[in-house]
């Protein structure tokens, strides 16, 4: 790497524009991953942490697809789903909006409506008594004990439980007797039935028997109203990032190729092989764009750190380590275009053309 070291030493201003490109297009790409994953868990995190591996939903009608809050399900269809082979558990769910407050003061919640000795609740609960998220009580300055209002009912707060929200609400975990009469719940047993499953459970016998349509946890996520167009707008933003950081690359050695024929005639003239400069080409892109993805991927967690206390900001490994694997990949895809001239450079015409 002769020739790249030495380009890297003598034009570190060139260089240093480069890895600036690289720098920022990373830092944004590892932000919006921050970001994109925050914005999810606030939307799926109640029904995470019920650790069911299916639900079911009210059949759809044509071409609509499943939702939480057009779905109702019964206490019959419960019933029947239990006794369907590989069904382990069956529990009903209601979700619905309400509201709770004190003393007149009153917020937005989701109501979560569950059977208190099921798995589906985060806590034991009788009729009465609610869990609530606890970032959301810390907030207002709700405690265990605190008599609160929900949907025009008086009920006990039990307990407070971590990372329950939906679709950007905290949610409140009701009995489902007192959820049943919330205004919002329109009267019905309930919205969705979490499942536990075994190896021999069949989702489309099992809908059929009972006139439900059941899907997976991650099918589930994609029921709660705008959780799909919200991640899909995200990730194509961090798609085109990537694209164009790989671009602004794959210009920038384009030209610099093109710029250094010279070099690369005299090199070729007293015999270094088209390998040898191929490699020596890759390797000088290879550490440039490591540097600049290094440095923003660093930042950009050092900043996440600080944007986690104010906006929904969730840095994971895999949001970290995919970015920064992209970015270097395609940027590579992107250098690797410029070097057909390299491949191609007749060492007379190029050292004919620079007198």
């Amino acid at each position: 790497m002769f020739l790249a070291v030495r380009d890297l030493r003598f034009a570190t201003g060139r260089f240093a524009l480069t890895i600036a490109a690289g720098f920022l297009v990373s830092l944004m790409v590892v932000l919006l991953s921050g970001l994109t994953a925050g914005l999810g868990h606030e939307s799926i995190s109640a029904v995470q942490r019920m650790g069911a591996d299916h639900y079911a939903f009210a059949e759809p009608g044509p071409d609509q697809p499943l939702s939480f809050s057009d779905s109702r399900v019964t206490e019959a269809q419960v019933g029947a789903m239990a006794s369907q082979p590989g069904v382990e558990e069956a529990t009903l769910v209601g979700v619905a909006p309400s509201r709770v407050g004190v003393n007149g003061t009153e917020v937005g919640i989701s109501a979560f409506g569950v059977d208190g000795a099921s798995f589906a609740s985060p806590v034991p609960l009788d009729p009465g008594r609610i869990a609530m998220d606890r970032a959301f009580a810390e907030d207002h300055g709700w405690q265990v004990g605190e008599q609160v209002d929900v949907g025009g009912r008086a009920v006990t707060v039990t307990a407070l439980v971590d990372n329950s929200s939906y679709s950007h609400q905290p949610v409140v975990w009701l009995d489902l007797a007192d959820w049943r009469t919330l205004p919002t719940a329109a009267g019905s047993d309930g919205t969705t039935v979490a499942l536990r499953t075994s190896a021999g459970f069949d989702a489309t016998a099992t809908g059929a028997a009972t006139g439900t349509a059941i899907t997976d946890e991650s099918g589930a996520f994609g029921a709660i109203g705008g959780y799909s167009s919200e991640r899909g707008s995200l990730l194509l933003m961090q798609g085109m990032l990537v694209v164009v950081g790989s671009l602004v690359v794959g210009t920038f050695f384009t030209v610099w190729t093109i710029q250094r024929g010279q070099d690369l005639a005299v090199l070729k003239a007293v015999g270094a092989s088209t390998a040898y400069l191929v490699r020596d080409a890759l390797g000088q892109a290879f550490a440039v764009l490591v540097l600049g993805t290094t440095l923003g991927t660093i930042t950009a967690a050092g900043l996440g750190v600080l944007a986690a206390q104010a906006v929904p900001f969730t840095l994971t490994a895999t949001g970290v380590a995919l970015p920064f694997v992209a970015l270097i990949a395609l940027g590579m895809l992107g250098a690797a275009a410029a070097l057909a001239r390299i491949v191609a450079v007749d060492p007379l015409t190029a050292l004919g053309a620079a007198r």
